[in-house]
């Protein structure tokens, strides 16, 4: 089926990252009227220090290579050192928003406060300077990342703490750590960061890790690590990129355990690797302790599973994030924003017009996947690409669930994606869906408009 799209689409797209921003570009290459919405005063999302929501630090790199992470349409220049630190990132997302004319998109400080759908169309709530206002349009593009809603260990540790207390998420500096006993508590990116930061700013530095994982050194063999693993990607299945990487990484840098971590409960490729180049020295320096996980808390102590004992007076709990959407109706999230069937992780099974750019975990990089998802989305709105019938979605949904639960497990399956494999697959879906669109063997775009005629208000619409 191709009903055709009688009348110009007007999409709404939130966040004014780097999903955001690519996906404003998409849109905007193929003339489709689109309006970006950001709490923020600048393009670049999370990456701009201090801005709302944001979880960078003064010390955060980039933790992908340069290569491996830039926009496909925007290199970053090769003058540059592997991993960037933040304000360059940053930076380059500006230049990225305002070459392409994206920046004028963007309504900054605006937060967008509810999103719903009726016969018209989608509606969109937001608070700005201006204050509430509410317009309408024919798709709405989620790209507000998944990074702003700090988790805590739940249930909590028994016992009383008498120290400070705070979530990775809020962390800035390191002069936030001066001369304090701090016990950093997790074993991601930001958890090593910090733990590092620490060991040079600190009394002292405990590093508590509850299972164990691949910490990869960012460079092997002189070469950025993951364009090691890229090189593999083309020639190789994930599970023969793993037995040789595990090889390399051990002989590059040593298995965790020979370092005083806990082994690695999955095997590389089967979770998030952690990437750091200081953790090992700073450990072997004496200057970070490991412990395992916390039993309980003891005043101004906390007693770890192993029955030691350490004095701390601030605990940085780097333990992830909650994935929270909340101006969708949580029917539409159903059966949770962390575990919704999503086609390739961006078309919503049962809302047409409803897209998610970013809402996964990736193996790699960031940037070229949800490139990739908002070329998709662009020529979806366009009529250029056509999605399959929606048994043949929902079968493949089902089918990429059971692929990532048989390789990461329990673990957020639903938003996984092997990094490599995804690029690619995006590449031959948007090839698979011209073609569906040239034959109208599939579901295109519809917009409200051509159903109800034009009924674009600025007006406050009654939301309940």
């Amino acid at each position: 089926m191709h009903p055709g799209n009688d009348a110009a689409a007007r999409v709404a797209v939130i966040g004014a990252g780097p999903s955001g921003l690519t996906t404003l570009k998409s849109l905007r290459e193929r003339g489709i009227d689109a309006v970006g919405y950001d709490a923020g005063s600048l393009p670049g999302g999370l990456w701009n220090l201090g801005a709302p929501n944001s979880s960078a630090y003064e010390t955060l790199h980039l933790n992908t290579s340069r290569t491996r992470t830039e926009f496909a349409d925007h290199p970053m220049p090769t003058d540059w050192p592997h991993f960037p630190r933040h304000d360059v990132v940053a930076g380059y997302l500006k230049d990225y928003a305002d070459t392409y004319g994206i920046t004028e998109l963007v309504r900054f400080e605006h937060e967008v406060r509810d999103v719903r759908r009726d016969d018209t169309g989608w509606h969109v709530t937001a608070v700005g300077p201006r204050g509430e206002t509410t317009e309408r349009y024919d798709a709405v593009v989620v790209a507000n990342g998944h990074n702003a809603h700090p988790r805590l260990p739940d249930p909590g540790y028994p016992g009383r703490f008498d120290g400070d207390q705070m979530h990775a998420h809020h962390y800035r500096s390191p002069a936030q750590l001066r001369g304090r006993r701090v016990l950093v508590v997790g074993a991601g990116n930001s958890a090593m960061d910090i733990a590092v930061d620490a060991s040079y700013a600190a009394e002292q530095t405990v590093l508590s890790i509850r299972r164990g994982v691949w910490v990869v050194p960012k460079q092997i063999f002189g070469r950025p690590a993951d364009t090691l693993n890229g090189a593999l990607a083309t020639k190789l299945p994930w599970r023969a990129r793993q037995r040789i990487s595990e090889r390399m990484i051990a002989l590059a840098a040593g298995r965790p355990e020979s370092h005083g971590l806990p082994a690695p409960e999955h095997g590389f490729l089967q979770d998030h690797p952690t990437l750091s180049d200081a953790l090992y020295p700073r450990i072997a320096h004496g200057e970070i302790a490991v412990r395992p996980a916390i039993e309980r808390f003891d005043g101004d102590e906390v007693v770890f599973t192993d029955g030691r004992r350490e004095r701390i007076d601030l605990i940085v709990w780097a333990t992830g994030y909650r994935v929270d959407i909340p101006f969708l109706d949580p029917a539409l999230l159903a059966p949770g924003a962390d575990r919704m069937p999503l086609y390739r992780r961006v078309f919503h099974l049962t809302a047409p017009g409803l897209y998610f750019v970013g809402l996964m975990q990736s193996t790699g990089a960031a940037l070229p996947v949800v490139e990739a998802q908002g070329r998709l989305i662009a020529a979806h709105v366009a009529g250029e690409y056509a999605l399959p019938e929606e048994g043949v979605q929902r079968a493949s949904c089902g089918a990429d669930l059971r692929a990532a639960r048989a390789r990461w497990g329990e673990r957020r399956p639903a938003m996984r994606v092997d990094f490599d494999a995804y690029v690619a697959l995006m590449d031959r879906e948007l090839a698979d869906g011209a073609r569906r669109a040239a034959t109208g063997d599939g579901v295109a775009f519809t917009s409200p408009v051509a159903a109800s005629g034009p009924t674009h208000t600025t007006e406050p619409i009654e939301v309940p």
